[in-house]
């Protein structure tokens, strides 16, 4: 049992030797010593996640510790950074074993997957809060960014939407497919690194899709028509939604647009492009789904396949709201 810190820091995070020829000093000493490889520069980023906030109070500490590394991997992705290194900075009410045990193999299970190798953190005592710092490697030419849509580029997704949303507003604490999308959602490195040669701008869904697309054209100050009709939704999304009483499949029907912890990549393609694109992403995990037009109007503008316009109620995600 470990009895301090140190003893959870050597039990359970030092204790996994992964190693890379980069990591010049890792977990033990004041501070990492990390060497970044010539011609490329260092993507960094980091989040937070909060019980109650960010995760149900009794969402399992393997599906904590999984998400709390896949939604920085999934900001990697979104600039096309291949992961390197992470950070994990954790605080727990207490010193439970069984759960430290769940969580670092679980944050570990998917840190090998794509060769990230933890080199340091802290541990502190108080309510239940996980924040991790990833770190990756882009060409500097080939980095990706939320700026650079030009109009009449076509606008893409990949995977499925809404999958997250609708567990955690079913409350189903099973262990489903829909549930293991929310609880463990697997970031999009591989799409991320084919996009390099072809997206104009990239973001992850983390806050919805229209809060993120959103942010996507802010930049340029430029608009869009989405078609809400394309949105993919998986077959557990629709299966589940036909067995909602009419009430709450009302309710549900725009999660696709607003839930938000989808952790897809939505991205922006020259038509010029689009055909070469698609190719090399069929096949990798979550592929991809043309869904909407970059316009110059500002503004996002939504339309059935019949093109009759379509007002949602949902705009995603608010981090100050108590509502989303």
């Amino acid at each position: 049992m470990a009895e301090s810190e140190f003893d959870i820091i050597r039990y359970y995070f030092a204790r996994h030797r992964a190693s890379r020829d980069d990591v010049l000093v890792g977990i033990g000493d004041d501070a990492a010593l990390l060497q970044a490889p010539a011609g490329r520069v260092l993507a960094v980023c980091l989040d937070t996640l909060v019980a109650g906030v960010h995760f149900p109070p009794e969402t399992s500490a393997a599906a904590i510790g999984h998400k709390a590394l896949a939604v920085n991997l999934s900001d990697l992705a979104a600039m096309g950074a291949e992961p390197a290194w992470a950070m994990l900075a954790l605080t727990v009410p207490e010193n439970d074993a069984a759960w430290l045990a769940a969580f670092s193999d679980a944050f570990f299970t998917l840190a090998d997957q794509y060769a990230v190798q933890l080199v340091g953190g802290d541990t502190t005592r108080g309510p239940l809060a996980v924040t991790v710092q990833a770190h990756g490697f882009v060409p500097p030419e080939k980095a990706l960014r939320r700026q650079g849509a030009r109009p009449g580029e076509r606008i893409y997704v990949t995977g499925t939407l809404g999958d997250a949303g609708l567990a955690l507003r079913m409350n189903d604490p099973g262990d489903n497919w829909l549930r293991k999308r929310l609880d463990f959602p697997e970031p999009r490195i591989e799409a991320g690194l084919v996009l390099r040669d072809y997206a104009s701008a990239a973001i992850d869904v983390s806050d919805g899709l229209l809060a993120d697309l959103g942010h996507l054209l802010e930049s340029g100050r430029l608009g869009a028509s989405l078609w809400i009709d394309a949105l993919p939704r998986s077959a557990a999304f629709l299966g589940a939604m036909q067995v909602l009483d009419p009430e709450r499949r009302g309710q549900f029907h725009e999660l696709p647009l607003g839930a938000g912890d989808d952790y897809e990549l939505c991205f922006t393609v020259a038509e010029q492009h689009c055909g070469e694109m698609e190719k090399r992403l069929d096949g990798i995990p979550g592929g991809c789904r043309w869904i909407g037009v970059v316009e110059a109007d500002q503004g996002i503008r939504c339309y059935r396949d019949d093109g009759a316009p379509y007002r949602p109620a949902v705009s995603g995600y608010q981090h100050f709201s108590s509502t989303p």
